[in-house]
């Protein structure tokens, strides 16, 4: 086998090979953890871990700084996501396998072919930040943090998007927490993969010196690795950025103030999702058991999970949805229920009904942002949903900002599912400050991916939302995480996952407008990628 000289010892060329790969496995493994730790030992399952995740992108942009071209950079940056994304949702596997019937070895498949396609954006960012860093020295850690940020971007936002599992939603806590009500959580992904390189850019010169055992060579090392350090510039920002949290005064960055509380009771109805959608069983115990829980509550206001019943209203049983309208007829009581509506003429929707006190005609949402594959058949994989025995088809789409249901005071905005992740489409609410959302009331069935760390990370999806809009989140699931969350992220109360329970709490409503609700309203993301555009043009019109 042969060899290569370096500083007077032998270098085997495939550990030259090997130990990349072996770092981009360990970043890329190390992001997943970061977004949502999956075991039930250790720490909590679902704890967030922000130092983790600007180590994993240390290592990664360790792995950048030692490429050789663009190419290579892109194969590491698409080795990375794939492995990192996969890690992330792989949980899509209980869905396809567990509940839609598809092949064990065809359901591994599709969540590696559809983590391969995501890091697509990620395989071009690197490929770009290469070409474009060696063309503009010392653009370095705001190029690198702005194309991660606009990689993120197209992966969350087009093609109906699906950016579970971003960077950002590793920030819940710690320092970068502190900017989310300003740029918002893809936001944070830049500032955490910036963060990423300044601390490659120091530790790579290092590793390199450190790895030579000569003098002579170190010093070649230390003087070769000395063009990637980071400039003085890129210092001060990141010592001004960790250090702006902490040294500002108290309630500086609190943009919004109480209008008052709301009593809510929160539905869990743990209905096994192979029978979810069985007339004889999980629908029959659905009906039942949501009627009891609606009809003895005695909150203000009380929220039943998406689906929770299962059928139309037009198939429920005689009386049932009378009961319910008289039970919910005084002027101090409120219930938001989740029911398929429509016709075979129409067409479907996925939708909550408030039955509001007062009200003869119930207040309707339909969700917006729908799934692929379960909501909406994309054009060309029909064949794709017919290996698959999942039930519902192809829904209608809501409008987005639907209106707000006013109760006590408080303007409610249903989501539904991960509607929540689009923390874009929820700002479209905000438009109009007197009119925008006091609470956030989220209504999910997980119960599609089982016990899985997929419950934890839609937690979080929820938490982060709070952070930007410094708005509340009740959240009322079939299975969890059914759970109160105040306007800075805390989990106020929560059912234990897997249990038939009803949650009974306050939640505290807010006014006002975080810097990020008041500009993801009125432009969306354009100046993120207005912003991120700039800096590229700003790095290709710099080259030498």
């Amino acid at each position: 086998m042969s060899t290569a000289r370096s500083g007077g010892r032998q270098v085997q060329p495939q550990a030259l090979h090997l130990a990349p790969v072996i770092v981009l496995l360990l970043a890329a493994g190390l992001h997943a953890l970061s977004v949502g730790w999956p075991f039930a030992f250790g720490l909590a399952r679902g704890q967030t871990l922000w130092p983790v995740h600007i180590a994993a992108m240390a290592l990664l942009a360790g792995v950048l700084l030692r490429t050789r071209n663009a190419r290579a950079a892109f194969t590491a940056g698409w080795v990375f996501g794939t492995v990192y994304l996969a890690a992330t949702f792989w949980w899509l596997f209980v869905a396809m396998h567990i509940y839609g019937g598809l092949a064990a070895p065809l359901a591994v498949l599709a969540v590696v072919v559809l983590a391969a396609l995501l890091a697509l954006y990620f395989g071009l960012a690197c490929g770009l930040w290469w070409q474009l860093d060696r063309r503009q020295p010392g653009a370095g850690a705001l190029l690198f943090g702005t194309l991660w940020m606009m990689a993120e971007m197209a992966r969350g936002t087009w093609l109906t998007g699906f950016g579970w599992g971003a960077g950002g939603y590793a920030h819940l806590s710690g320092p970068l927490a502190f900017y989310a009500p300003w740029v918002g959580a893809y936001g944070l992904s830049a500032l955490a993969a910036g963060l990423g390189l300044v601390l490659a850019q120091w530790l790579v010169p290092l590793l390199q010196a450190l790895a030579h055992r000569n003098t002579a060579s170190r010093a070649v090392a230390k003087v070769a690795a000395t063009e990637r350090l980071p400039s003085r510039w890129a210092l001060c920002l990141v010592a001004c950025l960790l250090l702006l949290p902490i040294t500002v005064p108290a309630g500086w960055n609190q943009f919004t103030r109480s209008n008052g509380t709301l009593a809510v009771t929160l539905l869990q109805g743990n209905i096994p999702q192979n029978e979810k959608f069985e007339a004889t069983t999980g629908i029959a115990q659905a009906l039942e058991w949501y009627r009891q829980e609606l009809l003895s509550a005695h909150t203000t206001l009380v929220v039943a999970p998406e689906t929770a019943l299962a059928v139309l209203p037009q198939q429920l049983p005689e009386g049932y949805w009378d009961s319910l309208r008289a039970a919910f007829a005084p002027a101090d009581r409120t219930a938001i229920i989740g029911i398929p509506l429509g016709d075979e003429a129409q067409g479907y929707s996925n939708s909550v009904l408030g039955l509001v006190g007062g009200q003869a005609t119930p207040l309707r949402y339909d969700k917006h942002h729908l799934v692929p594959f379960g909501e909406f058949i994309p054009p060309l994989f029909r064949w794709f949903t017919e290996l698959m025995h999942i039930p519902l088809g192809d829904f209608n789409r809501g409008a987005l900002g639907q209106p707000s249901l006013a109760v006590q005071g408080q303007r409610l905005a249903p989501n539904i599912c991960y509607e929540d992740l689009f923390g874009e489409e929820l700002a479209a609410r905000f438009g109009d400050a007197s009119q925008a959302p006091t609470i956030f009331v989220n209504v999910s069935n997980l119960a599609w991916f089982g016990d899985t760390v997929a419950v934890d990370q839609h937690l979080a999806i929820s938490r982060m939302r709070t952070l930007e809009f410094q708005r509340p989140f009740v959240r009322a699931t079939n299975t969890g995480a059914t759970a109160i969350l105040d306007h800075q992220g805390r989990t106020v109360a929560a059912l234990p996952y897997l249990t038939a329970g009803a949650l009974v709490g306050e939640v505290q409503g807010r006014e006002g407008l975080t810097p990020f609700a008041w500009w993801a309203a009125r432009f969306g993301l354009w100046p993120l990628w207005l912003f991120g555009l700039g800096v590229v043009v700003w790095a290709w019109r710099g080259r030498p």
